[in-house]
């Protein structure tokens, strides 16, 4: 027997709806690369976005169809993704920080008709667009008067199509599962694959991102999207924004601290979700700062991370500094991103400073809508008693069942489970503490050494920056830790004993690196996270050489 409930298609269009008729007159607050503020509303975003579904049907733009943007943290930009999602096209979000030759691979793989661009990236537009002949148009995300000269064929300015456009009366209503957004991984190993996500996993993980428990936005908050938004659907925050009625401010290219500082200032920021290495960048700043800034002023409360795990000091920094909550989330562009959160448990009330970071630092619980599970080698399941070290597995309702086009193949066990690649513990409260990649573990003398672990501790030394961790062939262990520091710059840097000294009072004797080597800089893929392929080529046979 069915229930007797009616059944509305989840669709972004909903979301959309909802935000500008409860929600209205909240604020889009946008940044542009000049500095400049403007000041929309979700009532005008959502009418533009109409606006801007007329203008696509009148370029000829095909239900399903799928239309790139390269494109910062803008209102435009928002007005793009809910004005192709809504409409039944399909947003491709391309990051512009991947090199022009991926670039040009996953726009091609797409088959993307409309670049939507901002005028930032006109040499990346004019380098890229000879190589793209099915790329009908370029629209430039801009007036009339802010035009760019590009050397390129069927150049259209935003603002004039969206000017001459008959607006949607009303979304179309079509099937939940139709295709809504499309990410393409970062492609550290071979190209980048497509994931293609559908209105109900996106409205399904809106509903995950809101909940109490996990972002736990609300219509009294005000977001500063540091997270870009062609970053896996800037982690659910476009359409779990319209869904709670929060405040949005985009930011635009400038993440230096002080332009995010004056953000979260000036427009009362409660939240903020973003990469380490922004926050990072940001405490540093902050640091020598905070006996003439007025900090009180700041209404933030809590900061969410993702990406690579935050360092236990980054995390106390923002605790004792601002009085600030760091909100460790954890998850991957095939899983929309979210799977796991750090909030707190009921039996953390009370729980001293050291303890409580204890739990930030792991990659936090599960979140509604999505399983985990661990195996060993063999794919036996392993127990969650924080102990047992195994790969780590997902499934769920936004978690994807094959990428785009088939790249990769099959990509889901026969019980339907996603490889992570990752390599964690799960304790016996559900908290996951990923301990590596798969491709990033050290194996020495048969036991595994975690390369996340002693690149968090690293980092938690006063005089370090950034650390990493690469396992490098060694004669008789077969793989030892080389450990590459990047000191903190402004201060007298530390010596590799120092550091070596500091790491041995904190891990096991056998895990300490075998070398230190002091860097200017740690190369980084395009979404921030250590590109240690380029480290392990570097440094490949360092140990033996060196020794």
């Amino acid at each position: 027997m069915l229930g007797l409930m009616q059944n509305r298609p989840l669709l972004i269009s909903t979301l959309v709806d909802y935000a500008a008729a409860q929600h209205g007159e909240r604020e889009i607050v946008s940044r542009d690369p000049n500095g400049v503020i403007h000041r929309s509303t979700y009532a005008a975003v959502a009418e533009r976005a109409k606006r801007l579904a007329g203008a696509l049907a009148a370029l000829g733009v095909a239900f399903g169809q799928p239309v790139a943007t390269l494109a910062w943290n803008s209102d435009r930009h928002l007005e793009l993704y809910y004005g192709v999602t809504c409409s039944g096209r399909v947003l491709h979000t391309v990051n512009p920080r991947l090199f022009p030759e991926q670039i040009l691979y996953i726009i091609n793989h797409a088959e993307d008709g409309y670049v939507f661009f901002d005028p930032a990236f006109v040499p990346l537009v004019e380098q890229i667009a000879p190589s793209l002949p099915q790329v009908r148009g370029w629209v430039a995300l801009c007036d009339a008067a802010n035009m760019p000269a590009v050397k390129v064929g069927n150049l259209l300015c935003y603002e004039d199509l969206l000017a001459a456009a008959d607006p949607l009366a009303a979304w179309p209503e079509f099937d939940e599962n139709t295709a809504a957004t499309l990410c393409y991984t970062s492609g550290t190993t071979g190209n980048p694959k497509g994931v293609l996500y559908s209105h109900r996993s996106m409205v399904l993980h809106a509903f995950a991102a809101c909940a109490a428990d996990s972002f736990a936005f609300t219509a009294r908050d005000s977001i500063l999207v540091v997270v870009p938004l062609f970053h896996a659907n800037a982690w659910s925050i476009p359409f779990a924004a319209a869904m709670s009625g929060a405040k949005m401010v985009l930011p635009g290219p400038k993440l230096d601290p002080e332009s995010i500082f004056m953000l979260l200032e000036q427009e009362g920021c409660t939240t903020s979700g973003g990469v380490p290495t922004v926050w990072l960048n940001f405490l540093a700043w902050l640091e020598p700062q905070r006996k003439t800034l007025d900090l009180s002023r700041l209404k933030l409360k809590r900061v969410f991370s993702g990406g690579t795990a935050p360092p236990r000091a980054m995390i106390e920094k923002f605790r004792d500094w601002l009085g600030v909550f760091l909100l460790h989330a954890w998850g991957m562009t095939e899983t929309s991103p979210l799977v796991t959160v750090g909030s707190p448990l009921p039996k953390h009330d009370g729980a001293g400073p050291e303890a409580l970071v204890d739990m930030q630092v792991k990659q936090g619980r599960q979140v509604y809508g999505v399983e985990l599970k661990l195996v060993d080698p063999d794919g036996n399941a392993l127990p969650h008693d924080g102990r047992s070290v195994g790969e780590l597995k997902v499934r769920g309702n936004w978690v994807i069942s094959g990428y785009y086009k088939g790249e990769g193949g099959k990509t889901l066990d026969a019980d339907g489970w996603l490889s992570t690649g990752d390599v964690a513990t799960i304790d016996p409260d559900g908290y996951v503490q990923l301990t590596d990649r798969l491709k990033d573990v050290i194996k020495s003398g048969g036991e595994w050494i975690s390369s996340i672990e002693i690149e968090n501790l690293t980092v938690s030394h006063p005089d370090v920056y950034e650390a990493a961790v690469i396992a490098v062939q060694h004669p008789v262990w077969q793989e030892r830790p080389l450990l590459l520091v990047q000191p903190k710059p402004g201060r007298a840097p530390p010596t590799k004993q120092e550091i070596l000294d500091f790491l041995a009072a904190r891990i096991a004797k056998w895990w300490l690196p075998d070398d230190v080597v002091f860097v200017d800089s740690l190369p980084h893929t395009a979404t921030g996270k250590l590109l240690k392929t380029a480290l392990r080529e570097r440094y490949h046979g360092h140990l033996a050489v060196s020794g």
